[in-house]
């Protein structure tokens, strides 16, 4: 029996007229990596902040951590990720090192409730931030790591986004890598200096080629709103206004969104895996 050409394909003749297209494009698989963008989850200066942004400024939101509404948000994010297989895909956990980022992460992305003497440190101590949460165990979840690149903008006014020391840090999150971290005392956030938009856009773009350096393929990352906002406007700036709307637009507390990130240069020229 013949078949009937397929009416929504062009036709031979039709082809053969045609110019090459530059609104597709391939590459490698090797050449890109998987990345689980998240905004972490309601912190208590949202929720006053969202009244009066003037209470972004209060000391009584040092370095804040999230509210019992952001813990439901961490569960819920919590139960898609394993019920749509991506937590046995993501090979490295990277947070911001702020109270609420790591919260977020180990929330979502870490293991079940910690039962002491099994041989591995928790990844985050019981009532952490004053939670009322168990501890959580580091027990089949991937690798967690703190890097200060992906800290929300430097704003001095704002104390919220100033953190503790690491050794405090390291008590209340044992089994978060903070390696990478140079210094015990925050010397990124300085009193009554702001940092500008474009600086904060810069640092997340050198955050992403950063990544390259990784041999993980499936990286979830936990940090903040502008971060997030100022990277991807500067990522999409070549992409259909569609596109640009929809990789730009203000996270949600505790969204995640999905990204393919892919090496045009030779960042990530290596032997593929």
């Amino acid at each position: 029996m013949s078949s009937l050409p397929d009416a929504s394909m062009p036709s031979s003749a039709s082809l053969s007229g045609m110019k090459p297209s530059a609104s597709t494009a391939m590459y490698p698989l090797h050449r890109c990596k998987t990345i689980h963008l998240v905004r972490h989850a309601q912190g208590v200066h949202n929720v006053e902040g969202e009244k009066d942004r003037s209470a972004y400024t209060s000391p009584a939101f040092f370095d804040a951590p999230i509210t019992p509404l952001g813990w439901r948000q961490v569960d819920y994010l919590r139960e898609h990720v394993k019920n749509c297989g991506l937590a046995t895909k993501i090979e490295l956990v990277i947070c911001s090192p702020l109270l609420r980022t790591m919260q977020t992460a180990v929330g979502v992305f870490g293991g079940e409730s910690y039962t002491g003497g099994v041989g591995a440190p928790p990844l985050m101590v019981e009532n952490t931030g004053h939670s009322e949460r168990l501890a959580i165990s580091s027990l089949n979840c991937p690798p967690f790591l703190a890097v200060e690149t992906c800290r929300e903008r430097l704003q001095g006014g704002h104390p919220c986004d100033k953190r503790r020391s690491i050794t405090e840090y390291r008590t209340m999150f044992p089994a978060i890598d903070f390696s990478l971290e140079t210094n015990d005392e925050d010397v990124l956030w300085v009193p009554d200096v702001k940092e500008a938009h474009k600086s904060v856009a810069a640092r997340g773009m050198k955050f992403m080629d950063w990544l390259w350096t990784r041999e993980e393929k499936e990286i979830a990352i936990v940090t903040h709103s502008v971060l997030l906002q100022d990277t991807l406007r500067m990522y999409s700036k070549e992409c259909h206004p569609t596109i640009r709307h929809e990789m730009s637009k203000r996270f949600k507390n505790c969204e995640l969104r999905s990204m393919v990130l892919v090496d045009r240069s030779m960042i990530g020229s290596g032997s593929p895996v």
